[in-house]
């Protein structure tokens, strides 16, 4: 397909706002899919399915100097409009608007191409590595016309700013492949999609089995990362009772990091994150815990990572241990001073079957038969089932006393529905006046705080569209010096890899959204400065979490419930 149509639909999609009018413009164009299905990943402004976390890995200077070989400007051109534009793809739209070389749009460009050049980004490495991937990009920018080029570039630096959230691609499927009567046969029809989404994370597949009518064939598969169930809030035990029904079961809520372990036939075993990260390497001993003490020739199980103190044995909070997540050196030593002991909750997957329809309760026996349980390796959830409130009040307080987060109430006959926060389980916690949200933006400080970023936009997200929506700054709660804590310059320097695009005086960055922390605060009110149309009073930074992503943070939704509790 020509690149340029996806381009047209492309403009048509950044012209409005409304959710409506872009799902038609999607369902429409569906059709030219059916026969190039990946065009669903360049629609989203990806290049690879959601379930595949590699990234193009492409920096804004890279960029930046491919412009410039592509146009034959000097490269402090491109640096001043694109300070001018504020997006560096519409400013190598303008730059090559203006040039008149022969070579520039030589040949039409293709989406396979497209998609050709930018899969070949994240696989190089080695001398020579970024002059190669420059190549790469010139001969996209020589083939591409000025328009095409701003996609391009903006694909490359994840951030199409077209507005085609997972909501959108799931209704525009829906409307394409089933045309829906009524509201009724349209939620209907939407469960499913959502269902079969949640358990391949691809689009494309499903869009290939909703044509087909053949979504029920889309089922989980060991070694392939799949979405996790999420819990809903319960007030208390009374509330959670009301929500999951009597008899439950009652487990200790661990101050840890979701982790989902695989083993496939062939007996390999990967271990993914929420945020569908493949974090084997980071974690051989939970590698090694599950393949020396889970009885199973393949599983998907659900489980807590809880850290603890090498000498005292004691639990440490999530914050103390979250940084092995994202280290990809020295994982041993960081294996024997972080070490972490795997709480199993739930099984997706056992011996070649899916569990997903099956009752908790009897899930739960499977897990108690094929694990040998390991003090501070593996053993299972802390568990009880009553009917009973003040038992079950009972064992919150027991859970709080042993410095657990709280508790989760399941329903025994709760099926698992991966991605999906459903009444099957609950979390019962003390209240906590806080949101998980995404920093989207960064001021520099002054004084003794120079040189360090201080104030960070927050962003909550509209769930439909994908769209984040601002809801406050925060510049309380981080420390001054690393070793008291989670410090300013540490989160300096992470934002400092994300940044997009800096302000005429060089105070304020643009950030790519990637970086999730939970942040306090006192109040929510009504505000019209901030998009989300809500502003928390005296927000504060209370911890970083690199196992979430974009799609865990609160929504605007969730917000406007929560401040309309405070009235």
């Amino acid at each position: 397909m020509q690149y340029k149509e996806l381009c047209n639909v492309y403009e048509k999609l950044e012209a409005t706002k409304k959710g409506l009018e872009k799902t038609k413009i999607l369902s429409e164009f569906l059709h030219n899919a059916k026969k190039e299905l990946e065009l669903i990943y360049l629609l989203q402004g990806r290049i690879f399915p959601d379930y595949d976390t590699r990234e193009i890995g492409i920096s804004e200077q890279t960029v930046i100097k491919a412009i410039a070989k592509t146009s034959g400007v000097d490269e402090k051109e491109v640096v001043k409009k694109f300070k001018e534009k504020g997006d560096l793809g519409k400013a190598a739209c303008e730059i090559l608007k203006s040039k008149k070389q022969s070579s520039l749009f030589s040949k039409n460009l293709t989406t396979e191409k497209v998609l050709s050049n930018l899969r070949k980004l994240p696989e190089m490495e080695g001398k020579g590595t970024v002059d190669n991937k420059i190549g790469l990009i010139v001969e996209l920018l020589h083939s591409a016309t000025p328009n095409e080029a701003k996609y391009v570039i903006r694909t490359l630096l994840g951030d199409l700013k077209v507005g085609t959230g997972n909501g959108l691609i799931r209704d525009s499927i829906i409307d394409f492949c089933f045309h829906p009567k009524d509201i009724a046969e349209k939620k209907e029809k939407s469960e499913l999609v959502q269902s079969a989404y949640d358990k391949s994370t691809d689009f494309a597949e499903v869009f290939e089995k909703a044509c087909s009518n053949k979504l029920h064939d889309i089922s989980l598969s060991p070694g392939k990362p799949v979405k996790v169930m999420l819990f809903p809030k319960a007030h208390d035990i009374a509330d959670a009772f009301e929500i999951v029904g009597k008899p439950a079961a009652f487990e200790f809520k661990y101050d840890g990091f979701r982790m989902l372990i695989n083993k496939d036939e062939k007996g390999v075993i990967k271990i993914f994150t929420r945020r569908l990260e493949n974090v084997s390497n980071q974690f051989q001993d939970a590698e090694k815990y599950a393949r020396e003490n889970i009885s199973a020739n393949s599983f998907i199980i659900d489980c807590e990572a809880v850290g603890f103190n090498p000498k005292t044995k004691k639990y440490m909070p999530f914050q103390d241990i979250s940084q092995r997540i994202k280290r990809k050196y020295d994982i041993e030593q960081l294996e024997k001073e972080l070490p972490i002991e795997l709480n199993v909750f739930d099984i997706l997957y056992y011996n070649g079957k899916t569990l997903i329809n099956t009752p908790f309760k009897d899930r739960r026996k499977i897990i108690e038969k094929i694990i040998k349980e390991v003090p501070f390796k593996i053993r299972l959830a802390e568990q009880i089932i009553t009917d009973n409130e003040k038992e079950a009040q009972k064992f919150y307080d027991k859970a709080l006393k042993e410095g657990q987060e709280g508790l989760m109430g399941k329903s025994l006959e709760g099926i698992y529905k991966p991605g999906a926060r459903v009444g099957f389980g609950v979390k019962i916690k003390p209240e906590a006046e806080e949101f998980d949200l995404v920093i989207t933006g960064a001021e520099w400080g002054t004084g003794k705080r120079a040189g360090w970023l201080t104030s960070f936009d927050v962003s909550c997200i509209d769930k439909r569209t994908s769209q984040l929506l601002e809801i406050g700054k925060v510049s309380t709660g981080l420390k001054e010096k690393p070793e008291e804590g989670f410090s300013f310059e540490e989160l300096t320097n992470i934002l400092k890899k994300l940044k997009l695009k800096e302000d005429a005086e060089g105070k304020h960055m643009i950030v790519k959204p990637e970086i999730v922390i939970t942040v306090g605060y006192q109040d929510i009110q009504r505000s019209p400065t901030y998009t989300s149309g809500f502003a928390l009073r005296f927000p504060r930074f209370k911890a970083l979490r690199p196992d979430r992503s974009v799609s865990d943070i609160a929504s605007v939704e969730e917000v406007r419930k929560e401040a309309g509790k405070k009235k």
